[in-house]
């Protein structure tokens, strides 16, 4: 069952046969996280790579006294701290779930003898080629549109991240401040 959802939501990047993610689930663990669970501290060396079934993650980095959001993920996403997962050193990346999370959990041990067969290394590095795309478009992005093309950007993506996530982490991850995003909310209902 979990090889079918995978596939399916790693369909759009490259079409593996369905053996290849029952693998990479027999390496796999379920486990369950509750609502606001660290799930990697910052400053620590990563262990894991996560699949999320059901729940919301972010990600975050301490700057200036708080915490701001690098990204969020929603169900059927990879996530995890990839920085410190391929260089086996401590990043200052946070995970916590934002709600509470029902993930497949794969140890850096089981990923390295996944990456070691023919079909899994394929899919790592389709993996980790649409991860460094999707973040340097977000890094663009960052840079060229505004707070609220960015906050539209979203809202047409990923509607439901409005409803399941708070608006203080989602300022974070636009860069602006909660009272910045309450006054774009209110601008982009206004023009509807």
């Amino acid at each position: 069952m979990f090889a079918k959802i995978i596939k399916k939501s790693f369909d759009k990047y490259y079409e593996a046969p369905i053996e290849g993610w029952e693998r990479l689930v027999s390496l796999c663990e379920e486990v369950r996280f509750k609502k606001n669970e660290v799930i990697k501290q910052s400053n620590t060396t990563a262990k894991y790579g996560y699949y999320l079934l059901e729940g919301s993650v972010g990600l975050f980095v301490w700057k200036e006294n708080n915490f701001v959001c690098t990204d969020l993920y929603l169900e059927n996403n990879f996530f995890g701290d990839d920085l410190s997962l391929l260089s086996g050193k401590t990043s200052p990346i946070e995970i916590v779930s934002l709600e509470a999370c029902h993930v497949l959990r794969i140890n850096k041990s089981n990923i390295e003898i996944l990456k070691k067969t023919p079909l899994g290394s394929l899919l790592f590095l389709a993996g980790e080629q649409n991860s460094f795309s999707d973040k340097q478009n977000q890094q663009i992005e960052s840079m060229t549109l505004t707070a609220e093309e960015r906050y539209n950007k979203l809202l047409k993506n990923n509607p439901e991240i409005l409803q399941r996530v708070s608006q203080k982490h989602i300022a974070s991850y636009l860069g602006i401040t909660p009272q910045s995003l309450s006054r774009i909310r209110k601008n982009t209902v206004l023009k509807n």
